[in-house]
C-alpha cells in the first residue's frame, strides 16, 4: 500500500465506528460493518466503540511471572491507574523444538488475556514473530539457528514459511479476544521496532497481510525509536506509527509528528527503568523524574505504555544478551527483570508506582479501592548441602553422546538451551601448546584427564589455555557455559556452544563426542554425602511452613544455577550485581523443599533464603 500517504493513512486505519481495508489496485475504500468497533482513529484521538478514548498502558509479560500470579500483577496495574495491559507473545516459550507447540499452563496466552479482562483492563499484543524483550534469541525459537544460512527478520521465503506457520497457530486463538468480537484485546503490533534493524517494506506488509489472514481485524501499529531512519524503515505507510523512547518527551512526539502530520500520539514503550547485565551497575531511575515526565505525555493529551509496568524474571535460560559493538564485548542479562518498574519483581508497590499514580489520578480516574498489600514473604533461614555429585561423573544419566569429526553447535544437534560438552584425546607425547576455541559461545572450562586447567571466554577471543600432553595422549573435556543468544542488533545469528574449530597450538583437534545437556531432568543424578569438587551439583533440603515469597543467596558461590523443586529459578554470578534469585510462592510447598545447585567452579558452604531482595 505504498500509494498511501502519511498524511492520508486514517482512512486505511477504520473511522467512524467501520473496519476499513484498501485495495492496492484500485485505492478502492471499502467498508464492512461489524457489531462493534473496536479501536479505531478519528483524527488525533482514539475512539474505543465510537467513544473516545485514551490508552493509559504498562507492558507485563506473561512469561516472567508464574501463571499463579497472573491476577495478583494484573490487579495491581489496575491499581496504578491503568486501563491497558500489553504484552510480547515469545514464539520460543511456545515452540522450543519445532512441531513441539504449546498454549498450556504457564504458555496459556489466551488465558492470561482472559484474566487481563476481568480485572478490567483492555490488551494491547505484539506477537512478533520477533520482540527483543531482553529475552533469549529475542523471542525467536533456538532452532532457526540450525541452518546458519537462514535469514532472519526479512521477507526471505524459507523464513516467510516458518513465521506463517507460527502465526497460523498462534493469532487464531487471539482472534476470538478482540474487542470487535467482545473481548479486551484492542490492537496488535506488526513486527517490533523493526527500523532498528532494517527497512524492508515487503516485510512489514507481509506480516500484516498475515494478520489479517488470521482473523486479525483490530487496530494495528508500529513501534519504532525516534530516529528519522527508525521511523521510516519500521513504519508502513497504512499503519499507525507510535514511539519509544525515555525521558522527556518533547523531541520524540516532535519526530514522530514530522513523520506522521496526523493522528494520535502514542508512546508505546517509555522505559521508566533499565535492564542489567552481569558484570554491570544496576539501573535505577528517578521516581519524581519518571513521574514528571508521564505528566507531560499526559497533558499532551497523548496515550503512553509504561515499560516495564511490572517486569518480572528470567526463569530458567530465557534471559538474553546484548553485544556491545563498540568494546566488541558480548553482555548478558541477568535473571532479574525487575526492571526498576512500578510494581516489583515480587509485586512490590515501589514509589515509583505511588508517583505515577498520582499523575494518572490528574488525568484519568484511578480505582479507590485499598491498594493490593505485599505479597507474604517466607522468614529467613540458611542451609548447608548435605550431598553433591560431580557433573563429569554425571554424564551418562544426563545425556546421550553423539560422534562428529568436528564440534557443532547446541543448536544443530536440537539443543535449545542448556550447557553442552565436548571431548576428544590429544595424541603424545608432545610439547605443551595453548588450548584455543574459535567460535565460542560463551564460556568454557578447560580440562586435561580430569583436572581443570582454566577457562575460555567469548570476550578474550585470544585467550589460550596451556595444555601439557607429556604421556601417550590426554583426554581434553570441554564443558561450555552459555549465556542468553544475542537478542537485539544485528548479531543474531548466535547459536551456543562452538561453532568453529578447537586448536592445540597451530593443530586442530577432531573427532569429538558432543553431549548435549538440556539438564530438563535431574532425577537420575546419583548424590553422596560431601562436597564434589566443580562442577558439580550440591544439593540442600530446606524445610518452610506455608508457602510465601522468598530470595535465595549464594554467598560465597562463584556461577551457576538453581533448582527449587526440579524449577530452575536461573542463573546466578559472582560478579553481580544481583545477589539474590526470586523464588515466587507458587513454587514453594508446606515442608520440605529441595534445592540443587549447579555451581561451576567453587561452591560457598551456605544458601540463604532471603525475606528481602538485593539486585545490586
Amino acid at each position: 500500500m505504498a500509494s498511501v500517504s502519511r498524511r492520508g493513512f486514517l482512512g486505511a486505519l477504520g473511522v467512524g465506528g467501520l473496519v476499513l481495508s484498501m485495495s492496492a489496485g484500485t485505492n478502492r475504500v471499502v467498508a464492512q460493518a461489524q457489531q462493534r468497533s473496536g479501536l479505531t482513529v478519528r483524527g488525533d484521538e482514539f475512539l474505543l466503540d465510537g467513544e473516545p478514548f485514551r490508552i493509559i498502558a504498562g507492558e507485563f509479560h506473561y512469561f516472567r511471572t508464574h501463571p499463579d500470579q497472573w491476577r495478583d500483577r494484573l490487579t495491581r496495574m489496575r491499581a496504578l491507574g491503568l486501563n491497558t495491559v500489553d504484552t510480547y507473545v515469545a514464539w520460543n516459550f511456545h515452540e522450543p523444538r519445532r512441531g513441539e507447540v504449546d498454549f498450556t499452563g504457564w504458555r496459556d496466552v489466551v488465558r492470561f488475556v482472559e484474566i487481563a479482562g476481568e480485572v478490567g483492563l483492555k490488551v494491547t499484543v505484539r506477537p512478533g514473530p520477533y520482540v527483543c524483550a531482553e529475552w533469549d534469541f529475542g523471542g525467536l525459537p533456538a532452532w532457526l539457528l540450525a541452518d546458519p544460512d537462514l535469514p532472519l527478520r526479512c521477507d526471505d521465503p524459507a523464513y516467510r514459511e516458518l513465521v506463517d506457520e507460527w502465526f497460523g497457530e498462534l493469532l487464531p486463538r487471539l482472534a476470538p479476544l478482540q474487542a470487535t468480537r467482545g473481548g479486551p484485546v484492542i490492537a496488535f503490533q506488526v513486527e517490533n521496532e523493526y527500523g532498528s534493524y532494517g527497512n524492508e517494506q515487503q516485510h512489514l506488509a507481509h506480516l500484516r497481510d498475515t494478520l489479517r489472514r488470521n482473523g486479525i481485524d483490530s487496530l494495528l501499529f508500529c513501534s519504532n525509536g525516534p530516529s528519522e531512519y527508525m521511523l521510516r524503515g519500521g513504519n508502513l505507510p497504512d499503519v499507525l506509527a507510535t514511539v519509544n523512547f525515555s525521558g522527556d518527551p518533547t523531541e520524540p512526539f516532535a519526530a514522530l509528528r514530522r513523520y506522521q502530520p496526523e493522528g494520535p500520539i502514542w508512546c508505546t514503550e517509555f522505559w521508566d527503568g533499565w535492564f542489567d547485565h552481569w558484570g554491570e551497575q544496576h539501573h535505577t531511575t528517578d521516581p519524581a523524574q519518571t513521574a514528571a515526565d508521564v505528566a507531560k505525555m499526559l497533558s499532551a493529551n497523548a496515550s503512553v505504555t509504561l515499560y516495564m509496568a511490572v517486569g518480572g524474571t528470567n526463569f530458567g535460560w530465557w534471559a538474553g544478551a546484548n553485544h556491545d559493538d563498540a568494546e566488541d564485548r558480548y553482555q548478558p542479562t541477568i535473571t532479574s527483570y525487575d526492571y526498576d518498574s512500578p510494581i516489583g519483581e515480587a509485586g512490590e508497590l515501589t514509589e515509583k508506582f505511588h508517583r505515577i499514580r498520582e499523575v494518572i489520578a490528574e488525568h484519568a480516574p484511578v480505582p479507590d479501592e485499598p491498594l493490593p498489600p505485599l505479597p507474604p514473604r517466607l522468614p529467613a533461614q540458611r542451609v548447608r548441602p548435605d550431598a553433591s555429585v560431580g557433573l563429569l561423573d554425571s554424564l551418562d544419566v544426563l545425556s546421550e553422546p553423539t560422534q562428529r569429526s568436528a564440534p557443532v553447535h547446541m543448536e544443530a544437534l536440537g539443543q535449545p538451551h542448556g550447557l553442552i560438552h565436548y571431548r576428544t584425546r590429544i595424541q603424545g607425547p608432545r610439547e605443551t601448546a595453548g588450548l584455543k576455541v574459535r567460535g565460542l559461545a560463551d564460556r568454557a572450562l578447560v580440562f586435561a584427564d580430569g583436572a581443570l586447567l582454566g577457562t575460555l571466554d567469548r570476550n578474550e577471543p585470544q585467550g589460550s589455555v596451556e595444555v601439557p600432553v607429556p604421556g601417550e595422549s590426554v583426554q581434553l573435556d570441554l564443558l561450555v557455559d552459555p549465556g542468553g543468544r544475542i537478542n537485539f542488533g544485528h548479531r543474531l545469528n548466535d547459536p551456543k556452544g562452538i561453532t568453529d574449530r578447537v586448536l592445540h597450538g597451530g593443530q586442530a583437534l577432531f573427532g569429538w563426542e558432543i553431549r548435549p545437556l538440556p539438564l530438563d531432568d535431574l532425577s537420575g543424578l546419583r548424590f553422596s554425602p560431601g562436597t564434589a569438587a566443580g562442577p558439580a551439583f550440591h544439593r540442600a533440603a530446606l524445610r518452610i511452613g506455608e508457602p510465601a515469597d522468598g530470595f535465595l543467596a549464594l554467598p560465597g558461590w562463584t556461577k551457576g544455577l538453581v533448582w527449587l523443586n526440579g524449577f530452575l529459578l536461573g542463573r546466578y554470578w559472582s560478579i553481580g550485581p544481583q545477589r539474590t534469585l526470586y523464588a515466587p510462592s507458587p513454587l514453594w510447598r508446606a515442608g520440605v523443599n529441595e534445592l540443587v545447585v549447579l555451581e561451576l567452579h567453587e561452591p560457598g558452604a551456605e544458601i540463604e533464603l532471603r525475606s528481602e531482595p538485593d539486585l545490586g
